[in-house]
Parts: C-alpha cells; sequence; structure tokens
C-alpha cells in the first residue's frame, strides 16, 4: 500500500481527536510532527469505513491512543506505533508493507501488538494465553510495546459502555488481573489505579457507584481538614528552609474497596482515605522534611518505609510515614525529589520525559529490563502458552518482603518467597547447589515463609541436585524458571529415574500388590505401548520431565487391570488429605472438606479430582473413570468454599453474621453481596468464602447462621 494522504478533510470527529494528538504531542519536532501526520493519514484510510461498538469512526480510538501516549512524553516511533496499532490486525495492510512505509523498528512493534487472530487454536483460553505471550515477547525486545498495549488498554476501559455486560465483566477481570499489574510493575502509577478504578466500575457496578457518592460526600466533609493540613506543612517546611511543592491526593477507589473488604470495615469508618505527597530537590531535603513534618503531628509507629534506601522491584523510590493529623485522622505522607516523582507517575515512560543522564531515573529502566530479563527465562521454561501466562501472573503479584545476606545485604523478593527462591536470588548456581538454611541462625525448612527483616544463610554441597519438589512452594519467577530449567535438562536417566519413582507412588494407590507386579500386567501394559509406536522408557521420560502426569499413566494402567483381570480387580482407594498434589486436588465446583463422601474422577492432563459424592459434576461423568476415595486420618488441612446466605437486610447484619462464622473457629477469607438488587423488596444474599476445618465445623457455623433471626436460608456452594 503506497503511503496515503487524505483525500478529502477528516470527518469532524476524527479532525477533533487529530488536533488534541497534535496539541499534546506539541514536544515533537517539525520533521517528526510531519512523520505523525503521516502516520494518522496510514491509518485513517486503512481503517476507512471501520466504526467502533458506538458508532464512532474506528480510527477516533488508535488516535486517543497516541495522544495517551503523548501524554506519557513518547518518542515519535512509539506514537506511530500507537495510532496504526490495529492495521496488521484489523484491515488488509501487510508488516512488509508497512515496514516500507515507516521502517522496521515501527513495524516489529506494531507487529507484536496483534493478535494471533489467524492461527487455529484448540480454545479461547489458549489463544487468549499464546496472544499475551507474543506480546510480552515484543515487549522484551522492545519496552515501547506494553507502554503502547497499555495505552490501548486503557482508552478501551475508559469507553467499555457500548459493550454487553458479561463481556466488560470479562474485560475488566483480565485488566485488574494482567494489565493493571504490568503498569504497577513498570511504574506507570496513574495508570495503574486508573485501570484499577475502570476494572472495578465494570466488575461491581452498584458497589462502585455507592463508593463513588459516599467518597464525594466524604471530600466536602473533609474539605477543610486537608486545607489545614497543607497550610500546616507548609508553614513547618518554610520555617525549617526546606524548599518543597505539596499535593494532596485521594486514595483510588479500588484500594478503599480491598481495605474495607479486608479488615471488615465499613467506608465511614475507613480513615486513610487522603494523603499528602511532598516534593523537594534532592535527597537529604527528603529526610530533614521527614524530621521536621514529625515534630509537626506525631508519627504512627511502624507505618515508616525507606523506599529511598531500598527502592521497590519497579525501581520507585520515596519516604512514606503515616501521622497523626487533626481530630485524630491518619495522614498519609510520600516524600520524594522531582525526579523520583517523574519515575513513580511516568515508571519506564519517565525514561523519555527527563534524559539528563541521572541514575535515579534510569533505575526504571534498569529494573524493567532486569523483570524482562526474568520473563524470558519463564518462556524458556514454560511448556507452553497457558503454563506461561500463570507464571507470569505470579511474577506480577506487587507485595514484596526485603531479605538480609549474611554481610547485610538487601534482596528484594515476591511475598510468600522462601529460602529457596532466596538462594535462586543470590545466584542460580547457589539455588542448584542448596541442601538447608539458616533463617535468623536457626535451622529452618527450605519451605519456610520469610518476613521482612529475615536473614538467610544458605548452605550449599558440591554435590546437591534441585530437587523438582521445590516448585511446590517456590514463587519468584527467578526460582521457578531456573530449576523447571534444570529439570528440562536433566540427562535422560535421571529423568527416567524420576518418572519411575513418581509412577511407582500413583500405582501403588490404584492397584492391590499382587495384580501391579504380576507380568500378565506388564505384558499387556507393553503390548499397548507397542500399538502406540511408543515405549515404557519414553513413559518415563515424560513423566519425570512432567510431560505427562502420572496419574494418568496409572489411570489408563489400572483401566488395562481391570479388563485383563477382569472383577478380580477392585481398584485401592483415593485418599485424600486436603493437600493438593500432582496427582490429587479439590474440586473447586463443588469444594468437598474432610468428612464429606467424595469419590475421585481421572482427568486428562489434570489428574485425580476429589468431588462430593452429590456434586452435579461428578454425577455427568463417566462411572469407569470413577474411583472410590476417603479422607486420610492424618495431618491437619484447612478447606476454602462458599456460603450463600440469605436473609432479610437489617441493620448490623454483616456483622452478626461474621460473628456467627468466627465463633465457629473458621476465618472468613472474603464477602460479597452479589444479589442486592434482585428477588423480594427488603431480602439480601450474602456469598461468604470461609475456609473451615472440616463437616463438623462447618455444621456448627451453618447452626449459628441459623440462629440469627433474620436469616432465612444457609446454602453450601
Amino acid at each position: 500500500m503506497p503511503a496515503p494522504l487524505p483525500t478529502a478533510p477528516y470527518d469532524p470527529l476524527t479532525a477533533e481527536a487529530r488536533a488534541l494528538l497534535f496539541r499534546t504531542a506539541s514536544y515533537l519536532s517539525p520533521a517528526e510532527k510531519d512523520e505523525l501526520e503521516k502516520a494518522v493519514a496510514y491509518a485513517f484510510h486503512a481503517h476507512d469505513g471501520q466504526t467502533r461498538k458506538s458508532g464512532e469512526p474506528y480510527i477516533t480510538h488508535p488516535i486517543a491512543v497516541a495522544t495517551q501516549l503523548a501524554i506519557w512524553h513518547m518518542d515519535i516511533q512509539g506514537l506511530c506505533a500507537g495510532v496504526m496499532h490495529d492495521v496488521l490486525e484489523d484491515t488488509g495492510v501487510t508488516k512488509i508493507q508497512m515496514a516500507a512505509e515507516f521502517g522496521d523498528t515501527i513495524a516489529e512493534m506494531v507487529d507484536g501488538l496483534s493478535k494471533l487472530e489467524k492461527l487455529k487454536f484448540d480454545d479461547q483460553a489458549e489463544h487468549q494465553a499464546e496472544s499475551f505471550r507474543k506480546l510480552i515477547l515484543a515487549m522484551t525486545k522492545d519496552v515501547r510495546v506494553i507502554v503502547v498495549k497499555l495505552a490501548d488498554r486503557l482508552h478501551n476501559m475508559r469507553t467499555l459502555g457500548s459493550m454487553r455486560p458479561d463481556k466488560r465483566r470479562r474485560i475488566a477481570k483480565e485488566t485488574l488481573e494482567t494489565y493493571a499489574q504490568i503498569a504497577n510493575r513498570i511504574g506507570l502509577n496513574n495508570a495503574y489505579q486508573e485501570l484499577q478504578d475502570l476494572s472495578f466500575q465494570n466488575i461491581h457496578p452498584a458497589r462502585y457507584e455507592t463508593l463513588r457518592k459516599a467518597m464525594n460526600n466524604s471530600r466536602k466533609n473533609r474539605r477543610d481538614v486537608v486545607g489545614k493540613v497543607l497550610r500546616a506543612f507548609s508553614q513547618r517546611l518554610v520555617a525549617a528552609n526546606i524548599e518543597s511543592k505539596i499535593k494532596g491526593r485521594e486514595k483510588n477507589l479500588y484500594s478503599i474497596h480491598q481495605k474495607m473488604l479486608a479488615k471488615k470495615l465499613r467506608f465511614a469508618e475507613v480513615m486513610d482515605i487522603y494523603g499528602f505527597r511532598v516534593i523537594v530537590n534532592n535527597i537529604p531535603a527528603c529526610y530533614a522534611a521527614l524530621g521536621a513534618l514529625h515534630t509537626l503531628y506525631q508519627p504512627k509507629p511502624g507505618r515508616f518505609k525507606d523506599y529511598i534506601a531500598i527502592p521497590k522491584s519497579n525501581g520507585y523510590q520515596s519516604l512514606h510515614t503515616t501521622l497523626v493529623g487533626p481530630y485524630g485522622l491518619p495522614i498519609e505522607v510520600q516524600i520524594r525529589t522531582r525526579e523520583m516523582d517523574a519515575v513513580a507517575e511516568g515508571g519506564v515512560a519517565g525514561h523519555w520525559i527527563y534524559k539528563s543522564g541521572e541514575n535515579t531515573v534510569d533505575q526504571a529502566m534498569l529494573h524493567t529490563n532486569q523483570w524482562l530479563k526474568s520473563i524470558l527465562d519463564l518462556q524458556a521454561s514454560s511448556a507452553n502458552a497457558i503454563e506461561f501466562l500463570e507464571h507470569v501472573k505470579v511474577d506480577l503479584f506487587p507485595n514484596e518482603v526485603y531479605i538480609l545476606t549474611p554481610k547485610g545485604k538487601i534482596l528484594t523478593l515476591p511475598k510468600g518467597a522462601t529460602p529457596i527462591d532466596f538462594a535462586y536470588a543470590v545466584h542460580t548456581d547457589i539455588g542448584h547447589k542448596t541442601v538447608a538454611a539458616r533463617v535468623n541462625n536457626t535451622m529452618m525448612p527450605l519451605r519456610t515463609k520469610l518476613k521482612t527483616g529475615d536473614s538467610v544463610e544458605i548452605i550449599t554441597s558440591e554435590h546437591a541436585k534441585p530437587n523438582p519438589a521445590w516448585l511446590n512452594f517456590a514463587v519468584s519467577s527467578r526460582a521457578r524458571s531456573a530449576i523447571r530449567q534444570y529439570v528440562k535438562n536433566m540427562n535422560r536417566h535421571d529423568a527416567i529415574v524420576l518418572g519411575e519413582s513418581l509412577l511407582q507412588k500413583a500405582l501403588s494407590s490404584l492397584l492391590p500388590k499382587d495384580v501391579l507386579l504380576s507380568d500378565e500386567l506388564k505384558e499387556k501394559y507393553l503390548n499397548d505401548l507397542n500399538d502406540k509406536q511408543t515405549s515404557f522408557e519414553e513413559v518415563l521420560y515424560n513423566v519425570g520431565l512432567g510431560h505427562t502426569q502420572p496419574a494418568s499413566v496409572a489411570m489408563h494402567i489400572a483401566e488395562l487391570a481391570g479388563q485383563y483381570f477382569g472383577s478380580k480387580v477392585k481398584l485401592s482407594p483415593i485418599n485424600a488429605n486436603g493437600q493438593e498434589s500432582g496427582r490429587v486436588h479439590l474440586a473447586e465446583c463443588c469444594h468437598p472438606i474432610a468428612g464429606d463422601p467424595i469419590r475421585a474422577v481421572l482427568v486428562k492432563d489434570k489428574g485425580m479430582i476429589i468431588h462430593r459424592d452429590t456434586c452435579p459434576t461428578l454425577l455427568k461423568t463417566d462411572p469407569d473413570h470413577q474411583l472410590d476415595a476417603g479422607w486420610d486420618s492424618i495431618g491437619s488441612q484447612s478447606y476454602t468454599l462458599s456460603l450463600n446466605i440469605q436473609s432479610e437486610d437489617t441493620h448490623g447484619l454483616l456483622a452478626q453474621m461474621a460473628q456467627a462464622i468466627s465463633s465457629a473457629g473458621a476465618d472468613i477469607e472474603s464477602v460479597d453481596t452479589p444479589s442486592r438488587q434482585a428477588g423480594t423488596e427488603g431480602f439480601i444474599e450474602f456469598r461468604f468464602m470461609i475456609k473451615t476445618a472440616d463437616l463438623q465445623q462447618l455444621d456448627r457455623i451453618i447452626h449459628n447462621l441459623h440462629a440469627i433471626p433474620h436469616v432465612r436460608k444457609v446454602i453450601r456452594g
């Protein structure tokens, strides 16, 4: 396609969008503005005749994406990629044609942003995961790809109103779980918070609207307090001869909602809605300002964090403190330099805004590059796109712990990290040779979860090797990818030995010993493998590498035994103790707990799934694929399940229900009101996710709930 220029004026909506783009991108040179004009015209003609769900010309969307990129001061190549990001996917233009007009770099960026529409996939999940993998791998080559994608997702989320409610919820859930976390990971803080709020608005619209109105009312009521604090801050800092800029800020609605759920608070009980940001000239002034403010209002103990000395993994730096302000209101304060503020607000985009060469600003790019390298490690060790997507999601969790080496160096690890994660963070070879660990000078199991401030010493042996079982508790992407890579590359003999051990464990719980060791069964199975043109050694090798579930192979052998020995073979019952393993999993559809009558079902590529014997999913499965199952008497385990409670709506009801559950010794994980607007006027439905020990404890909980006068029905999910 030749480089087209508009043969007729843009329609009014497109012209308005284009004018806003060029006003926002006023920092471009004249030559760069010409290049951007060419890209807008190219995209305008490529999308000619296409409209959005709202009826607007489709081109207004990519122009809006480029405008958001201009707000982040993206360079000309990024802006061109933004305005043409859907051209390869949605029009007849090819990558070669685009490269001829705009160069290979822009064409590669746009290609990385395009979904894999032309490939065939077994299901939607695989399609989405493969598209996501392509996007992430394109990002590892050029980080601007993900910045463009985030601008695209931000505009799509702002204009979701024309979509069906179910589609809005699906897109919002994906945004919250993945894209908001990526924005946080690369330091785009404003985009992170807006994506959270937009997702919240589309997943729980009624709850969002209620909270938004409460915030508006609170803003009016507390305006005097905010003004008083701003004046007091300014006067104290001027008196201390500290030049500063002070901003008041509100927490975003999603973070307030999460705090209300976590601490079981009503909105009126959430005190720290407002925060303040103090921006100074240099690092010494940060600490001087901290001291000055601590003499103005009393600091709350245990609420000070120094992210200047120990930056977050995305390069974020600030001092955080919480003060007891007027009327006893807690005041959260962030103190940082101008450069730190640029990184905090723009993240990796700050690399384009500030090109002073100062280390502070470049930290965002440095940390992002380190993360991208770990993503490449994950790609190398993931068996498929869905596994890769799950690993990346785990790696995106923002919570972190800070762990000390014996020499006092501080390592940043994800929340839930263990000594194994610490060992691999020090060096891959240290991780591979780990045999034990001392945590705070005490020998502790390698699966111990570390806390901020722990000191860890790793004990190694030259002859040690990684244990595949470490994958059950290692949480960092670096550790998991290194372990998987080792298992993947282990020599064939080691893999076969491991596979034999895993298969033996699976078989021993299915078949009686005399049948398992019989020559007749061995011959029958070998003949079966011969018909499939494979060998027993190859089966063991794939089991040892983790490509084949040992439970799947064991169940197939058990089926062969049943065919050969007939009624003589009774499969041993599966024992469940609530502990998830590579062989036995608890069904998420019926949430079985200790004491429930249960049965086991073999599910391809998943292993044995334990269901309650009344579960509708179980009743639909082939009885030949079901096994007897019972509960182990050893060990204690907690089980997660849901309770739906239908009740008259009355004041204090939620508190009574929470008391009824906790008094039985159970823990509440979350509570939701899925049908406040449904059903009879004056009634409400609650959905509790709880952790309980066994069926007896659940019976006590249900009894306690029925004792509340307003409760009409309690249904186990």
